[in-house]
């Protein structure tokens, strides 16, 4: 399955931006503040670590993010190594 093709959610109840992948979503946590997006954490279940769904979530996440005009704060440590390996995306990142 390509993931990058699974369905994305904004789950406002959960503060979690998620993918709906085999009956599982794996997320990322978040808190949000006028415009900046604080993303705290990300987790995928065991059953699917290691097939690249940490990476087209968080990707799906810095899509719709950009196409809602807001920044991000990189919080979780994924994140913030998913932004070294694709700087293209440190354009979405709040200056402070």
């Amino acid at each position: 399955m390509n993931y990058h093709e699974a369905s994305f959610a904004d789950n406002k109840d959960l503060s979690h931006f998620e993918l709906e992948i085999e009956d599982e979503r794996p997320f990322i946590e978040y808190s949000k503040e006028g415009n900046l997006v604080y993303l705290n954490h990300t987790e995928v279940p065991e059953a699917l670590e290691g097939k690249g769904i940490a990476g087209a979530l968080v990707e799906k996440t810095f899509k719709y993010l950009e196409e809602n005009n807001l920044q991000v704060v990189p919080l979780c440590s994924y994140i913030r190594v998913f932004l070294k390996r694709h700087p293209e995306w440190k354009r979405l990142v709040a200056s402070r």
